[in-house]
């Protein structure tokens, strides 16, 4: 059996508007002219509007796309489902968006090897089509997680992330999201990126960060009040950065 290099894992939730506008045509043409091995799961999360049936009609006829129909729970649950799924030697987060491009991918596959555990996408303090409270919202979020955690890294919610696939297999069930298995509630997001890259980081590999384009083209309507859910995710995100900060102080990261 050919080797894998690389499983695309694209979570879905609600996403009939971002669909319809050919996000995952997107994804096809650019990986079809790749000369390694790859696979794309969409790793859906219980949507309730017409994200399965649009997925399954679009993906039938390509190669190496697979669809997982999973229970709703949340973000960390869909791609967790899609890491279990997966074949390739890396894993490729993408959002379905597509606000940061599958070709961004070719920015960070130079950064990779066996001591990089991940290789995370950076949208910088500039974001297209980003609301001012989201921008201003960023800013202060960034410099109050540097002060807990991981200070070298700028970016820590960019959905565009590559890892080692055995690594994140490994460091995935770790996260509070799963060991607390708190019920969801719509489009689950939070700040669990900043216990997943600090487990990697505390296990002894490197993670590299690059800078990728990035412009919210997101029109998906399913998700939730833009305002409202981003208000409740900050809040979310706030509490959770102390969590793993206490977490860590309490050794339950290990060494």
């Amino acid at each position: 059996m050919k080797k894998i290099f690389l499983s695309v894992i694209i979570p879905c939730y609600n996403e009939s508007e971002n669909l319809k506008r050919g996000v995952l045509t997107q994804v096809y043409e650019f990986l079809k002219t790749e000369k390694f091995d790859w696979e794309v799961l969409v790793s859906d999360d219980g949507s309730s509007d017409e994200s399965k049936i649009i997925v399954k009609k679009q993906i039938k006829n390509w190669k190496n796309f697979r669809f997982l129909e999973n229970p709703h729970g949340g973000k960390p649950s869909a791609l967790w489902y899609g890491i279990k799924k997966a074949g390739g030697k890396f894993v490729l987060f993408s959002d379905m968006d597509q606000s940061t491009p599958i070709d961004q991918l070719t920015k960070l596959l130079p950064f990779i090897s066996e001591k990089v555990g991940a290789v995370i996408g950076s949208r910088g303090l500039v974001r297209k089509n980003f609301p001012l409270y989201r921008k201003i919202g960023s800013i202060v979020f960034m410099a109050v997680r540097k002060l807990f955690i991981l200070p070298e890294i700028d970016d820590t919610q960019c959905g565009f992330k590559l890892f080692q696939t055995k690594v994140v297999k490994k460091v995935f069930p770790m996260l509070e999201f799963f060991r607390k298995m708190t019920k969801a509630k719509g489009w689950t997001v939070t700040s669990w990126d900043v216990e997943l890259l600090h487990i990697i980081k505390k296990m002894g590999y490197t993670i590299e960060e690059v800078p990728v384009f990035w412009e919210d083209i997101d029109i998906s309507k399913g998700k939730g009040g833009s305002l409202k859910r981003y208000l409740r995710e900050s809040k979310e995100m706030i509490i959770q950065i102390t969590k793993v900060k206490l977490n860590d102080i309490r050794g339950i990261y290990g060494p």
